[in-house]
């Protein structure tokens, strides 16, 4: 029996070394290919609550739909506030819970370093770390995501966009759900190495950089440029045939998944068991070693162009002798 491997730069981490999709393993494993969809979906996980909640703004907190044939502020407003409360509610009370409150300590804390105190730095907008995230989150992120939102409502109310029907194929309909975090996989790595081109990186992408030590309001603390790639994702849905839910859910993961995986912590514990996933270490080593997981979990690409950490000490003494 192979000895777990540890890494003594971190407070907490997975098992190591850490793993990709079993998806694309080859030769093909079918029995891993299916576990990892069922840990990905039919526990509790984020991926379902964001599902749930897209087809829960559908049915509640939707503007009808012959109101959003014309753009107007009344219901464009509607929805930008709807987006905001979402991110204010979620990124708050999980900041309070993990951080003003430390109700969890150091129990699946990635970081040996408190946000805290390390909160105050010239570098951040205002010199606060959690103003400066505020700050990009809230200006900048919930409007850019709003305007996708708003230019694919209008699209879909007026009949200009491929639409799909739970009644015109239920597997496609199903299956898309499954295949919307593969394609955002295929974008934010080619998007996010895009990024990382030097002089792209100091102009936009670096304000989400500043963020070593990460909490959820580090999530989608983004310059606009870099917004306005980031929710570009959504555009596959202007081609694909898809259903309004597809798009929410597709919005709820790139706006809504980066809070709870940025929060810096793997989970939530109760009585000493991991309760909920949250943290994504795969991209908090991203965070901490800059030129490394460019991509996320879902697909290897990092595998395929060599720029995987799995988080063992041997990968990461490898990767810091990469150029940055």
């Amino acid at each position: 029996m192979n000895k777990k491997q540890t890494n003594p730069i971190w407070n907490y981490h997975p098992e190591l070394p850490i793993k990709t999709s079993s998806i694309f393993l080859w030769p093909p494993k079918f029995l891993k290919s299916i576990m990892w969809i069922v840990k990905s979906w039919l526990v509790p996980s984020e991926r379902m609550l964001w599902l749930l909640l897209a087809f829960g703004t559908w049915i509640l907190l939707m503007p009808p739909v012959e109101q959003m044939n014309t753009l107007g502020a009344s219901w464009v407003l509607f929805v930008y506030l709807r987006n905001l409360i979402l991110v204010i509610v979620i990124a708050t009370i999980m900041h309070l819970y993990f951080y003003t409150f430390n109700r969890q300590g150091l129990s699946l804390r990635y970081e040996k370093m408190d946000l805290k105190k390390m909160s105050k730095n010239v570098n951040f907008t205002f010199n606060r770390q959690l103003l400066d995230n505020m700050f990009w989150t809230i200006m900048s992120g919930v409007t850019f995501w709003t305007a996708y939102e708003t230019i694919y409502l209008w699209g879909f109310s007026n009949d200009l966009l491929p639409t799909l029907e739970w009644s015109q194929n239920p597997v496609w309909f199903v299956a898309l759900f499954v295949l919307i975090p593969l394609w955002s996989s295929v974008h934010f790595y080619w998007t996010h190495r895009m990024l990382h081109w030097p002089p792209l990186y100091r102009i936009s992408h670096s304000v989400h950089h500043r963020n070593i030590v990460t909490g959820p309001w580090s999530g989608l603390s983004m310059h606009p440029i870099e917004h306005l790639i980031y929710f570009s994702s959504i555009i596959i849905h202007v081609f694909v045939p898809s259903s309004p839910v597809h798009v929410l859910f597709h919005l709820y993961l790139l706006s809504l998944n980066p809070i709870a995986e940025h929060c810096g912590y793997e989970g939530l514990e109760f009585k000493g068991k991991n309760l909920f996933g949250l943290g994504n270490f795969f991209h908090q080593l991203h965070h901490r070693h800059f030129n490394c997981n460019f991509a996320s979990n879902e697909m290897p690409w990092d595998k395929w162009f060599g720029t995987f950490n799995d988080g063992t000490a041997e990968a990461t003494e490898r990767i810091l002798k990469r150029p940055r």
